[in-house]
């Protein structure tokens, strides 16, 4: 990163409103994990597998962003759908703390909460990976993931221990109000953005047909392909896992939900220097060996948990270190890879090949978190975390021979013919 694209990007006003935009959002999002979970187990004493169910409902709308994606495709200005979907999030949270406060709180509510807001999700998501090349350039690609990057770690750090905290004070509900607001500041920030929209695609094909294009594409790209499979491996057997650390939190290791939460908020700060890192650790090992080294510490690093004994602040000093490690290290794959998948990919296809990688990265973790729920219940919490750590580590064998291992600099990168 040179010094003069460091300092256009902190000078650079639309990227600093967007950055303020994100970052409100994702620390009001740390919350709402935690208190979902929370909210299941504590108000509704809900078991291993419905929790897993309920991380399952979280994920789910992922497996449609293929069609989502390719829909967004046809919209040349992206921006509304993010504001719009934004907009969707604060009304669907704030009917929450509404039903709590009527005595009407249920699972399935929890459940239907989760479905929707992650469909909002989606077409933010979708929408953004074509706004993004248009608010900064090729060679700042690196960097803006780096700050957005380092912004959300600091959200694991904060937002956890602050949600933590809000939820004995005021119930986990009542602290989802924090979250509802933060997507009204986000949607305000956004509509403040003076982003020329891009190309959008006019095909008059059916939205199947190009639904099918786009997948096509992603499947036989030389690059996407490989880091596909591996993000998806990696996906599933840490929602394996994730879908049952705060019950294991809760109920094997004893720690009450302001520990838990400011356990994951220390641990998180591996995310920050992670974020920090990733760049120069790119310059320094080249983003390919990066991204492996990230991809088989990452999964590995969770079965630090297992080993928490003894007294309550050893417990949440090991939650903590396996965080801090496990956090450092998917910023280390994430960043390069994220980096890596916009320098090769077409302009007119982005938000379709976007679509089409969470269908299959993102919509594995539903099967993942599922998966770990029974699998809690059938051989018990802490099994089940085991075989998500070893089974992560498997991720990396995608990898080996690939074109994305053997990249070192992502500048002269362009999308490949094939």
């Amino acid at each position: 990163m040179s010094t003069l694209s460091a300092t256009s990007l902190w000078r650079d006003r639309r990227f600093r409103t967007f950055w303020s935009a994100q970052g409100v959002s994702e620390f009001g999002d740390r919350i709402t994990e935690l208190a979902l979970p929370l909210i299941a187990v504590t108000m509704l004493n809900a078991s291993p597998s419905q929790v897993g169910f309920l991380t399952a409902a979280v994920w789910a709308p992922n497996l449609a962003s293929l069609f989502i994606g390719t829909w967004v495709d046809h919209r040349r200005d992206k921006r509304p759908l993010m504001i719009a979907a934004d907009l969707a999030r604060t009304i669907l949270l704030l009917s929450l703390p509404v039903a709590y406060w009527l005595d009407l709180l249920t699972l399935g509510q929890l459940y239907v909460i989760a479905i929707l807001t992650g469909i909002a999700g989606v077409v933010f998501g979708t929408a953004y990976a074509s706004f993004f090349v248009r608010l900064v350039g090729r060679d700042q690609f690196l960097e803006a993931n780096s700050k957005l990057s380092a912004t959300r770690s600091i959200s694991f750090m904060g937002g956890p221990a602050v949600g933590g905290l809000l939820m004995q004070w005021l119930t986990a509900p009542v602290a989802i109000l924090v979250d509802a607001l933060s997507f009204v500041f986000s949607a305000f920030r956004i509509s403040r953005l003076d982003v020329t929209p891009g190309e959008a695609d006019e095909t008059p094909e059916p939205l199947l047909t190009r639904a099918r294009a786009g997948m096509r594409y992603l499947l036989k790209h030389p690059y996407l392909r490989r880091s596909l499979a591996c993000s998806t491996t990696v996906n599933f057997f840490n929602l394996m896992g994730m879908a049952l650390l705060v019950l294991f939190a809760s109920r094997d290791l004893g720690l009450s939900a302001g520990t838990i939460g400011l356990a994951f908020g220390i641990g998180s700060s591996g995310g920050l220097l992670g974020a920090v890192a990733a760049a120069p650790l790119s310059r320094i090992i080249g983003a390919g060996r990066l991204i492996a080294a990230g991809a088989v510490v990452f999964p590995g690093a969770m079965a630090l948990v297992l080993l928490a004994q003894g007294p309550q602040w050893v417990r949440a000093a090991a939650l903590a270190a396996g965080m801090f490690i496990a956090t450092f290290a998917v910023m280390c794959y994430d960043i390069p890879n994220n980096s890596m998948q916009a320098a090769v990919t077409h302009d007119y296809m982005r938000s379709r090949v976007s679509g089409a990688y969470s269908s299959i990265n993102y919509g594995i973790r539903p099967l993942g978190a599922v998966v770990g729920g029974l699998l809690g219940t059938w051989i018990g919490v802490r099994p089940t975390l085991l075989v998500s750590a070893a089974g992560g580590l498997l991720a990396v064998l995608w990898l080996i021979g690939s074109p994305n291992i053997r990249t070192h600099r992502l500048d002269g990168l362009e999308p490949p013919e094939f």
